[in-house]
Order: C-alpha cells, then structure tokens, then sequence
C-alpha cells in the first residue's frame, strides 16, 4: 500500500490553479497522471467537493460516482482520482448537469455549465502528427491519437470530435480572424482573435488592442465566434 504522500497531495502543495482555501483538511487525493499537467487538471473528487460543492466528504464522492453515473468525455468515471483537465467534458445526465473544464482570468480552474447539446462535443488541439500505415496519426493535447485517411490538418490547428465515438466533425484552423482561447500566460482565460505569428509569437486582436503570446498559449475555438459556450470568469 501507498503512503498518504503519495496518494496525496499537502494542500499547501497544491497548484496555484486549484480553487482551494489553504486552511483546513491538510490533504488532498492527488489525481492520477495522465494525458494533462497536474496544474491544468483536478481529481474528480476535488471537482465534486471543492469546486461544484456537490459532496461534503470522499464517502459522499464514491457514493456519487457509484450511483451517480459521471461521464468524462462521454466515458463512464468511476475513480475519484480520475483526472480532468482543460477542454474536457464532465456530464452527470441523471441529474441534467452538464460542464466544461476551462481557466478563469485568474488562471483557476473552473466547471462552466454548458448545455446537453454541447457536452456531445470536444475540442481537442493538435499537438503534433505522424504517419502510421500509409495514414495520419493526429496526437491530440488531451492524450487522444487518431488515425485519418488525409493529411489535412496541421499542427496547432483544433478538431471538433465527437464523445465517446471520436469522429472527426470539423477542424478549426489557426488562421487570421478565427477565436482563440489564451490556457497559459498573463493573459490567461481570455479569448482575442488571431492575427498573425511574428518572430515566433502570436499576434492576437482583443477589444481592438493587439497582444502576443507563447504560440503554445493559443487554442482555436472557432472563426469569429466562439462555437463552444466559454466565459471569462475573473474568479
């Protein structure tokens, strides 16, 4: 068996990015690693107590996941360590709750509630790409890798996918006038338009100012507009 080291984490420990009061309970579970960074991510039952304050204690978050029925992703969840992370998709269909994992302006994570239609959907960005067979393997930020018959999609550019199925509905290209979604930096949270790459920055439009960031801040969600509900909570 673990030590309660490594089952958890000391709450002064904690990311920054988790919305935690550090007084209090001295531990917390430690989420299992996976496909996100541990500061763009939380457990399921840090989600469930301390940011939608659905359960009081992990008796009342196993109870959750057991009767429940939570989805990530599409994907029926179980461990109260599971990992979610920016852009992923939790869904408690028995009780009509539906979010999306996104970053405040603060660069807290936050559970913005979506509606049903849109937690049939995941945005995901193309970290990089290789052949496979005489096809295209596209390696997605979230740890997904699909395979697809073209190589159209080119890296930094966001696919629209289908949960749990994974079909490809749309891609969303890194090219000027479309939306993108800041997941890092000063200008975390906040959403501008897509200007240009200059010397290996990006430019971006935003209440008709001019910003740049890492190139690897910017996520595509949509051309002028948005296509996903996303709000910049300044919490």
């Amino acid at each position: 068996m673990g030590s309660i080291v490594e089952k958890h984490l000391s709450r002064l420990a904690a990311p920054k990015t988790w919305q935690l009061k550090r007084k209090g309970i001295k531990w917390i579970k430690r989420p299992l690693p996976g496909a996100h960074a541990m500061d763009r991510s939380v457990s399921l039952n840090f989600a469930l107590k301390h940011i939608l304050n659905y359960a009081r204690t992990n008796k009342e978050v196993k109870r959750m996941l057991n009767n429940q029925e939570i989805f990530v992703d599409g994907v029926r969840r179980k461990d109260p360590k599971f990992a979610i992370g920016i852009m992923d998709v939790l869904s408690i269909p028995k009780v009509g709750k539906y979010f999306r994992v996104l970053l405040t302006t603060k660069g807290k994570i936050k559970l913005l509630p979506i509606p049903e239609n849109e937690a049939k959907i995941k945005l995901c960005r193309i970290k990089n790409k290789a052949p496979v067979k005489k096809k295209i393997q596209l390696n997605l930020g979230d740890g997904r890798n699909i395979l697809v018959e073209k190589d159209e999609f080119k890296t930094r550019d966001t696919v629209v996918i289908e949960v749990p199925s994974q079909k490809i509905k749309e891609s969303l290209k890194l090219e000027k006038g479309n939306s993108v979604y800041l997941t890092r930096g000063k200008h975390v949270g906040e959403i501008g338009i897509f200007e240009e790459i200059k010397k290996g920055k990006l430019i971006y439009k935003r209440d008709k100012k001019m910003f740049e960031t890492d190139i690897s801040f910017a996520f595509v969600v949509g051309g002028k507009n948005p296509i996903i509900s996303l709000s910049e909570v300044k919490k």
